[in-house]
């Protein structure tokens, strides 16, 4: 995998991250990041203005890094540590939404995130460059199926709590004292059908002006916030 970025590229040195190869803009001039580099004997490719822009589709800052591609979790290793807290995400297409609710999920200390393999924007340089540094404190676990992991985690004690406007609850009015998992639905579709019908709550965070939904990184941050302060 491909990242890039300096904010990025600096947490990855500083965590002795393995690295396989970075390229580097001819002329780059980041006195931190090349020191970094240098402690490491690091392989160094330096490329032209043309060259680098063609390795990824972003502002790359002048460095790339390839990296191994993300380890994901199974959903039985992430139950082997007797979680109380998770968040599932149900097909979410944007990596932006995915990056900012990997670093929401972080500062409220969940346990982990579960999401499908297909159909759900995985985690890539994007998602890595918008949890700003968060991803590697944060397990998350890919699932065949999130409808047969939602019957399993409901015989392991969860209550599901989902997100949608119609046929729901205000998300203030549920009691989430016990095991939670909460859906988080896609960004234009919502929940699907079968992921709602297994839900044991669905809430919904109420709309004061004109507009009529919220962007999924955005209602993340405050049903898994309503959750935090609920449990303190």
């Amino acid at each position: 995998m491909l990242i890039y970025g300096r904010n990025v590229a600096k947490e990855v040195l500083r965590k002795n991250k393995k690295v396989l190869k970075i390229f580097l803009q001819q002329g780059f001039h980041d006195k931190e990041i090349i020191s970094l580099i240098e402690k490491r004997n690091l392989r160094v490719e330096f490329k032209s203005n043309v060259e680098i822009d063609r390795l990824v589709d972003g502002v790359h800052q002048g460095i790339i890094i390839s990296v191994p591609d993300y380890r994901y979790a199974s959903l039985e290793e992430v139950l082997r540590d007797n979680p109380s807290f998770l968040v599932l995400l149900d097909h979410l297409e944007d990596p932006h939404n995915l990056g900012a609710i990997i670093r929401t999920c972080e500062a409220a200390s969940v346990d982990a995130i579960v999401m499908p393999q297909k159909r759900q924007v995985q985690v890539n340089a994007t998602v890595m460059k918008t949890s700003v540094g968060t991803l590697e404190r944060v397990r998350i676990a890919s699932v065949s199926n999130l409808v047969s992991t939602m019957k399993e985690l409901k015989k392991q004690g969860f209550w599901i709590v989902g997100t949608a406007l119609e046929q729901s609850v205000d998300y203030r009015e549920i009691d989430y004292s016990g095991k939670i998992a909460l859906i988080i639905g896609n960004e234009g579709n919502g929940m699907s059908h079968l992921v709602t019908k297994e839900c044991d709550y669905i809430a919904k965070i109420p709309m004061y002006g004109e507009t009529n939904s919220l962007n999924a990184s955005v209602a993340a941050g405050i049903m898994i916030y309503e959750v935090v302060r609920n449990r303190k």
